[in-house]
């Protein structure tokens, strides 16, 4: 009887973790009908946003920088950013590219900074995508990711900490482990200055969330990467389609579900140190985004175990050839 009893009461546990991880998890939002389109310098009209799936791609780069309120921080970025791809542009003819701006529903005007910076600057191709409510960064990039139209795409954060011209260094990387199926991830990473004077002088708590954040990375599986959260990241066409096809995550911890879905469908993956600095402004609040983040690792890693998200191979329908 005792036994039966136990039985019971694991089953209406595991039966309530269910419920609670159905009721706690995170839901992708469909584009609202406005969401379906983007605008440019080029026209005065609203158009139809592209698609992933679309073949083959039109450029070579697709630049998605998800953007939340950042009239200040974006000026320095989009200049750095156009005069590196500029360059690439000037020494080879073939190379093209589309910057894509997310405004994530910023109230201070981001979108139209970004189109009048597209204005002033008419050999850009800029397109801006406003959303219509706040879905936070991994929202953002997965929105922009998915009308992406470039051979490699890579997502950056708006506020100009990572030194651009080192996509260089990434592309480079990238091509070398690029596999037969057409996959590859090269993430940008700050591991490398660990020791550097800014990170010593950071406070013990800040110090201890990381220390305990990477701890559990650890625990969950992510083993290898030792910068999970940097937002430089460039995949290959294959690997986004396949990536944020299957994306759940709109949070500030959904680096680490494109890298579970990566590791999913054995991409090759690459860690390349990249030139950082910190940047004020951040919008990250530290006890509040480190409980939220810990509570998320959680629910990715129970989601996937349990088998409640399903991951689907989209390149599985032969809509992008492997190039």
């Amino acid at each position: 009887m005792e036994l039966i009893n136990i039985i019971i009461l694991a089953v209406v546990a595991v039966c309530g973790l269910i419920i609670c991880l159905i009721v706690l998890s995170p839901r992708p939002r469909s584009r609202t009908e406005s969401e379906k389109y983007y605008r440019s310098s080029s026209t005065d009209k609203a158009q139809l946003l592209p698609s992933i799936y679309d073949d083959p791609p039109k450029y070579t780069y697709s630049i998605i920088v998800p953007a939340y309120n950042e009239t200040k921080r974006i000026p320095s970025m989009l200049e750095e950013t156009v005069k590196h791809l500029e360059g690439r542009k000037n020494s080879d003819k073939n190379f093209t590219y589309e910057i894509i701006v997310v405004d994530d529903a910023s109230d201070d005007g981001t979108s139209n900074y970004a189109l009048e910076f597209s204005k002033s600057n008419k050999n850009v191709e800029l397109k801006v995508l406003t959303l219509e409510k706040n879905r936070k960064k991994g929202g953002a990039v997965t929105q922009g990711i998915l009308c992406a139209s470039g051979k490699y795409i890579l997502f950056v954060d708006a506020d100009g900490a990572t030194k651009f011209s080192d996509l260089d260094c990434l592309e480079r990387e990238l091509n070398k482990i690029i596999s037969k199926e057409g996959y590859g991830v090269a993430v940008g990473s700050r591991a490398h200055l660990v020791k550097t004077e800014a990170v010593v002088k950071r406070s013990f708590i800040r110090n201890f969330l990381m220390h305990s954040f990477h701890k559990l990375l650890y625990i969950l599986g992510i083993r290898t990467i030792k910068d999970t959260q940097c937002g430089f990241k460039l995949f290959t066409r294959r690997s986004a389609l396949n990536i944020f096809n299957n994306m759940h995550v709109e949070g500030w911890i959904f680096d680490i579900e494109v890298l579970l879905l990566a590791k999913y469908f054995n991409m090759p993956i690459v860690e390349v140190s990249v030139t950082w600095h910190e940047v004020d402004g951040s919008k990250v609040s530290l006890i509040k985004d480190s409980i939220k983040m810990a509570t998320d690792l959680s629910i990715i890693r129970l989601n996937y175990l349990l088998g409640i998200w399903k991951v689907k191979d989209y390149n599985s329908l032969g809509k992008i050839k492997n190039e």
